[in-house]
């Protein structure tokens, strides 16, 4: 079955992550691919961000979208985003990171996270590879149901899907 959201109209799909070091600011990164399975990868981004707010419960949007838009600017190629993290936080659609990325790019964002949110019990559970743990799935501007057929395609045996593993390491890597 292919995956419901394509990129072969020429646009791309971008995995991002940010990675806060201890010295401070932020290090956002992209890869990018253009499929929804990220089988054919045609390039990446990472930018850093001097200074970032603090965290806060409940408002984690605050400190990670700014250093994303920072390093997704001037990609006008891009037809979907996913993130490590929640779209929506629960099923009256309470925005999280995702719907957040989603409102400011208009494309549509797949949040996947690697841990339950108490209050996103409308979160589709994704086993990938051999682990008998799930992801968990939300999106904004995407079905739900569409954007867990993409996350089970996407390139990579493990939990996690490689797109997503590399951006998390090219955030945390040193300059």
């Amino acid at each position: 079955m292919q995956p419901a959201t394509s990129c072969d109209d020429g646009g791309l799909a971008a995995a991002v992550d940010v990675y806060y070091p201890a010295s401070g600011g932020a290090r956002a990164a992209a890869v990018l691919a253009a499929d929804t399975s990220f089988s054919r990868v045609v390039g990446q981004r990472v930018v850093a961000v001097d200074e970032v707010l603090p965290y806060r419960p409940g408002a984690f949007y605050l400190r990670e979208l700014p250093p994303l838009l920072a390093m997704l600017a001037g990609q006008d190629e891009l037809r979907l985003v996913v993130v490590d993290g929640y779209a929506d936080l629960d099923p009256q659609g309470r925005p999280g990171l995702g719907a957040r990325l989603h409102a400011e790019l208009g494309i549509p964002v797949i949040g996947v996270a690697k841990s339950a949110f108490r209050t996103a019990t409308h979160a589709i559970p994704v086993l990938r590879g051999t682990s008998s743990r799930p992801l968990f799935v939300t999106a904004a501007g995407l079905a739900r149901d569409d954007a867990a057929d993409v996350v089970r395609h996407m390139a990579g045996s493990y939990r996690v899907p490689d797109a997503l593993r590399r951006a998390d390491a090219l955030a945390r890597a040193s300059c």
